[in-house]
């Protein structure tokens, strides 16, 4: 999960309201429950300390969140007076969330915000594709590209001129697949999206793939469900899609995991460490590359402190104030400024499963990062 999204909250002072929100269900009862709902999350805020217009912007942006638009619920992030954030949420939370911290509470966002990965489905004919994003906020139109338009269809007989004919159409076929996957690229990296999905007949859908990038093929998907034309949606591609989207984080973790695992070896690379101090030693020197994020360990609520900067994250009240120049330390989560720190040098986020029954601890306390250079590998 990227959190490039989260910039807003770096840009500014605390301290912070979180709340993350379950809208309940769109009937009568359902409507009680939000209003109650809202005004628990009010109570709590203002018994932890928040000023009153904050807590009122909060309750406002509470009030206007429905089972219809938001149906698995909403965070709001607000400071000083107003809302400064507000993210659908993929999934309820299974309780209702409510704080007010120097920080923004993040990471029940990775839990329920997302490690569904943001989907570019390129609906593919010999013409052209349409592409669509899918993510946390529905799917959206994401442009489309048209071909060469003749011929594009071949010929009945073996005439000579038929053949021919037909060698025109292939051609025409050639081109239009470099083209849509041309756009296909670009597309992929104007939207930020994690993975491909192409839809279309099984001739198609190949003859773009093998004209991807390298780097791209690797994270598409094919299905033979659907296409381009009108109607041709159904229950069998929403299934195909939705499961390329979780093979594609199964495999994405499995393989973080694997070069954690590694990393951390006596005789491995080295880029890999866990543990408080080892990860807040990394996020000074921007060298996180990816947060690695178990919910249930223990070392998620230990203490760390924080400057004004996301850089600025220490394990001693007095490392934080020498980094920060003797500005002011604040005492807060070690998951909250990790994240911080890793949402601002645009380091990527993993969600980690809980410990198994079989003693599994990965990463140690719940904390771990891959690295983007170890000391060895530094830049000059």
């Amino acid at each position: 999960m990227r959190l490039s999204f989260l910039g807003p909250l770096f840009e500014r002072p605390g301290p912070w309201a979180t709340v993350y929100f379950d809208v309940a269900q769109n009937d009568e009862a359902g409507a009680k429950r939000r209003e109650l709902s809202v005004q628990d999350a009010c109570r709590t805020l203002e018994g932890q300390g928040a000023d009153a217009p904050t807590t009122r912007a909060v309750r406002e942006a509470l009030a206007a969140v429905g089972p219809a638009e938001d149906p698995a619920g909403r965070v709001v992030f607000a400071a000083g007076g107003e809302v400064v954030l507000s993210h659908r949420l993929s999934r309820p939370p299974q309780r209702q969330i409510a704080c007010w911290a120097p920080l923004p509470r993040l990471t029940p966002l990775v839990e329920l915000a997302g490690q569904d990965p943001v989907c570019l489905v390129a609906y593919i004919d010999r013409t052209g594709a349409d592409f669509e994003l899918r993510g946390a906020a529905g799917p959206r139109d994401a442009g489309q590209v048209e071909g060469r338009q003749w011929p594009v269809h071949r010929a009945a007989t073996s005439d000579w001129s038929e053949r021919h004919f037909q060698l025109k159409v292939e051609n025409t076929w050639d081109h239009n697949a470099g083209e849509i996957a041309e756009a296909l690229a670009s597309a992929y990296e104007e939207s930020g999206a994690d993975m491909i999905v192409l839809v279309g007949d099984p001739r198609e859908r190949p003859a773009v793939r093998e004209r991807l990038p390298e780097d791209l093929r690797d994270v598409t998907a094919e299905t033979e469900h659907g296409g381009r034309a009108a109607g041709s949606s159904s229950a069998a591609l929403e299934e195909a899609v939705e499961r390329a989207r979780e093979q594609h984080t199964r495999r994405r973790l499995d393989e973080a995991l694997d070069r954690f695992r590694a990393g951390r070896a006596d005789n491995g690379p080295g880029d890999a460490v866990e543990g408080v101090p080892a990860l807040v030693e990394a996020a000074q020197g921007h060298r996180i590359d990816t947060l690695l994020i178990r919910p249930d360990g223990a070392d998620l609520a230990k203490e760390t402190w924080v400057g004004g900067e996301p850089d600025q994250v220490a394990v001693r009240r007095t490392d934080a104030q020498t980094l920060s120049e003797g500005g002011e330390a604040t005492p807060v989560r070690a998951d909250d400024a990790l994240l911080r720190a890793a949402a601002a040098t645009a380091a990527d986020v993993l969600l980690v499963p809980a410990a198994d029954g079989d003693g599994t601890d990965v990463p140690s306390g719940g904390l771990g990062a891959l690295l983007r250079w170890t000391y060895e590998q530094a830049p000059v």
